[in-house]
């Protein structure tokens, strides 16, 4: 390796850190819906490893085109940044809806209904009502299972392919626009690698952290906060511009 590679590689890995741990979007929504949702560990870290995979690799394939089409780096960090602020307007808007769909399930739950599936269709039911078993598809917020889940999956793998890694154009443009594609590509490779590492690791280390709580009284209410906390992740990177 020649000294651009030798001097750009610790230079992504230790920008790619940085980005991800200061960056709470980078993981707190994925302990907040691994905790209301029910979600395993396994589960919960190949959520994130797939969002984390989606959000280099969509950075990475625009500054591909931008370097193939002669885009100054200039404008590509430019539409990094828009594509940025659409992205945190979107975590902040999924946080808030699912924070919304959250309160109406604890009113309800509250209310002594709990909801249950026949089929394809969501009946409520008083939770004494010991004589109605159902079996099969789950509802949102009923666990692993249910289209609930998958739902919040794919909005989350939007939001992060959305999502820009706007120290990742520099990093690879300015090297691979002079033909110097060993840099380029080895500062992107340790740049992405470290960047959804760092992801998991956070997002272990928060479930981890959160797994003694046991918040009986709050257990109604943990979609509403997860919900919160995602909206106020979006709002932090909208003010704070991280």
């Amino acid at each position: 390796m020649d000294s651009l590679t030798w001097s750009l590689v610790p230079a992504a890995a230790a920008i790619g850190l940085t980005h991800t741990l200061i960056g709470p979007d980078h993981y707190v929504p994925f302990i907040m819906l691994a905790r209301a949702r029910g979600w395993s560990t396994r589960k919960t870290l190949a959520v994130t490893l797939a969002c984390g995979g989606a959000h280099v690799a969509a950075s990475l394939l625009l500054a591909g085109i931008g370097v193939a089409l002669g885009v100054a780096v200039g404008a590509l960090e430019g539409l990094e940044s828009a594509r940025g602020s659409l992205a945190a307007w979107g975590l902040f808007g999924f946080g808030l809806a699912y924070a919304a769909w959250g309160i109406r399930r604890g009113i309800r739950r509250a209310g002594g209904l709990t909801p249950h599936a026949h089929g394809g269709t969501v009946h409520l039911h008083p939770r004494g009502d010991r004589l109605h078993h159902h079996h099969g598809t789950g509802v949102p917020g009923s666990g692993e299972g249910g289209s609930g889940s998958a739902a919040s999956f794919w909005a989350l793998f939007a939001l992060f392919v959305l999502g820009p890694c706007e120290p990742l154009i520099p990093l690879f443009v300015l090297p691979a626009s002079q033909g110097r594609w060993l840099p380029a590509a080895g500062a992107a490779a340790v740049f992405g690698v470290v960047t959804v590492a760092a992801m998991t690791g956070a997002t272990w280390l928060g479930l981890r952290g959160l797994a003694p709580l046991r918040l009986a009284r709050l257990a109604r209410w943990e979609h509403a906060l997860a919900g919160g906390v995602i909206a106020l992740s979006g709002v932090a990177l909208l003010t704070l511009g991280l």
